[in-house]
């Protein structure tokens, strides 16, 4: 499917051989930004389908927050990437390091993936991430599919995946960068780090640092402090042969104070990996990996120590057969609890096989993924997936998908003290779904229709002997559609996106808790030489805070504005101004989010 950049290549190519030398020269260049701005705008995505693919050619609805826009926004929390981007809603009980919920597709926190490089964090007690303890000044990339990977990534893909990336130091020699900055809220923000290629050696190392004294979380409540160190070590050697070993290390704590008690966490991901080119044809890799998350809560009921791992080991083979990739693995998974909490089994293991067929026959394009997991705590499951891709033409590619997924009842489901039910299923989902995307040199649109039957979701209800545990009692049925486009011209950088959604309690025609309904965001920014100005603006309409629908929030709209001066080689100076008009606005019940909030920092390197 990718026969239209063979087309611009050739077409390049042959203007420049029938031009002068000086008109060569000139061509050369604009072909190059012409290529970059499009390497922009499709971007090469890899958590789509566990290959590399431009986001055109994944046939999937597919969001890349790319490395200038975490600089240009230079955000303080991921939550302000991550709200309002096409199918995204975040709720949260308060600003800076808060408890916050994202939701992919109307699916909660829990029944989405989030992976850092390749690893997956959550909290399997919990059952979901805590976005909130990421600092996003770690990371410099962030892809965001949206739709079932179950029959990739296993259990809780249902409503998507979200994945992290850490800088991988693919440039020559060694790259440093240092930020000093603070703001609103006594808040200091401090990071560095070095990155760079020598030889077949790639490094990546940093730190950072983010202290805040917070606001109240409750209308006349006392400020709420939030604190976050993190460090990063990402190395990786690739040998003449082409085999190639690595290693990541990420590790984030610090502590939040919150409503009522406070709590120290730990956010961690670490792994090993090594990949062989077995033949020309053949590349198999193995990655051994360690998640873990620890939360130690002081608080009026008093003190109480959460801490999950879970420990894997993954082997992939992409194979390829011309235009054809195969990958096919296993996967072996092992969660373990140690907490005060006196939980009834304390570890499950999780064995898993997988295979993907990605067919390109030109404009017409297959993929097709089945994979079989066995849980030792609730069973075995089966999850496929079925995408057809068509070029209408040069410029606009037709795509229709389905896709099997399930969310796994966590720890505290099923073996919370006196109240867990050891024999709840998994929760399951089917979604269809139909999409376009016209891909132009200079902007894109994509547009996505879809709905998910999602069955047997967990909900407290009462049991045959009148005490309430975990049931699984509930259905859903969400249906949506978004809307996304880029432009980038004259040195404007344009996003827009657009999401409706109708997510239904099925059994009672309620709207599921906590999801708005239509949600808009808009980003622009403009280089104006050694200057740059910006802004987002994002609106979300009403939602109801409970099930039976009777506590509606009001919606709200955020203008949050940004400038940047380059005032010397490598130095630069960054001023955000967030929720510019100070809108007060909650996203769930008694909570509400900071006001106005200005920062500015300094910035030295690339």
């Amino acid at each position: 499917m990718n026969h239209r950049f063979h087309t611009t290549a050739k077409r390049a190519a042959f203007s420049m051989a029938a031009l002068p030398l000086a008109f060569h020269i000139q061509a050369e260049a604009q072909y190059a930004e012409a290529t970059t701005e499009l390497a922009t705008l499709d971007p090469v995505v890899v958590t789509a389908v566990l290959a590399p693919r431009t986001a055109n050619e994944s046939l999937s609805s597919v969001s890349v927050l790319d490395e200038a826009t975490f600089r240009r926004q230079d955000p303080t929390s991921l939550s302000d990437l991550l709200r309002g981007q096409p199918g995204v809603d975040i709720t949260s009980n308060g600003s800076f390091g808060k408890n916050s919920s994202v939701y992919l597709r109307g699916t909660p926190s829990d029944a989405s993936v989030l992976m850092i490089d390749g690893i997956r964090l959550r909290s399997a007690t919990a059952g979901g991430a805590a976005f909130q303890y990421l600092d996003p000044r770690i990371f410099d990339r962030a892809e965001i599919v949206r739709g079932p990977r179950g029959s990739l990534y296993g259990a809780d893909a249902v409503g998507g995946v979200i994945q992290l990336f850490t800088p991988d130091g693919d440039e020559e020699g060694p790259r440093p960068r240092i930020s000093v900055g603070g703001g609103s809220f006594n808040t200091q923000r401090l990071s560095a780090g070095v990155s760079g290629r020598e030889g077949g050696t790639r490094y990546s190392f940093a730190a950072s640092h983010f202290n805040t004294d917070g606001q109240p979380v409750r209308r006349g409540g006392d400020d709420k402090g939030y604190d976050n160190t993190s460090a990063l070590a990402r190395v990786a050697h690739t040998f003449e042969s082409g085999a190639e070993v690595g290693m990541l290390a990420l590790r984030a704590r610090g502590n939040n104070e919150y409503d009522g008690g406070e709590n120290d966490f730990v956010q961690q991901v670490t792994g090993i990996y090594g990949e062989v080119p077995v033949t020309d044809t053949w590349q198999s890799r193995l990655t051994l990996s360690e998640a873990r998350d620890e939360l130690d809560t002081l608080d009026n009921f008093g003190d109480s120590i959460i801490d999950t791992r879970t420990r894997a080991a993954r082997w992939q083979n992409n194979l390829q057969f011309g235009a054809h990739e195969l990958i096919a693995g296993a996967e072996i998974s092992e969660d373990r609890v140690s907490s005060t909490n006196d939980f009834d089994v304390t570890s499950r293991d999780n064995t898993a096989v997988f295979t993907q067929g990605l067919l390109d026959f030109s404009s017409f394009a297959i993929q097709a993924s089945l994979r079989y997991d066995d849980n030792e705590a609730y069973g075995d499951e089966v999850t496929g997936s079925l995408a057809l891709g068509y070029e209408l033409d040069n410029d606009h590619t037709l795509r229709a998908s389905v896709g099997t997924a399930f969310k796994a009842p966590s720890f505290n489901d099923l073996y919370w003290p006196d109240s867990g039910n050891p024999d709840l299923n998994p929760e399951t989902s089917e979604t269809v779904e139909v999409g376009v995307r016209g891909q132009y040199s200079q902007w894109f649109w994509d547009l996505a229709a879809f709905q998910n039957d999602y069955d047997d979701l967990i909900a407290w209800a009462p049991t045959s002997s009148g005490l309430w545990a975990p049931q699984n009692v509930n259905r859903a049925r969400i249906r949506g559609a978004e809307l996304a486009s880029g432009v980038e011209v004259n040195d404007w950088t344009l996003q827009a996106a657009f999401t409706y959604l109708d997510p239904e309690d099925r059994d009672t025609g309620n709207r599921l808790a906590r999801r708005a309904s239509q949600s808009v965001r808009l980003d622009a920014d403009r280089e104006l030489g050694d200057w740059s100005l910006g802004g987002s603006l994002v609106a979300q309409s009403y939602r109801y805070d409970n099930v039976a629908n009777t506590q509606r929030l009001g919606g709200y709209g955020l203008v949050n504005l940004r400038a940047g001066w380059r005032f010397a080689p490598l130095w630069s100076a960054r001023v955000t101004l967030e929720n510019a008009f100070d809108k007060e606005y909650s996203t769930s019940r008694d909570y509400i989010n900071a006001g106005r909030a200005g920062f500015l920092s300094v910035h030295f390197g690339q």
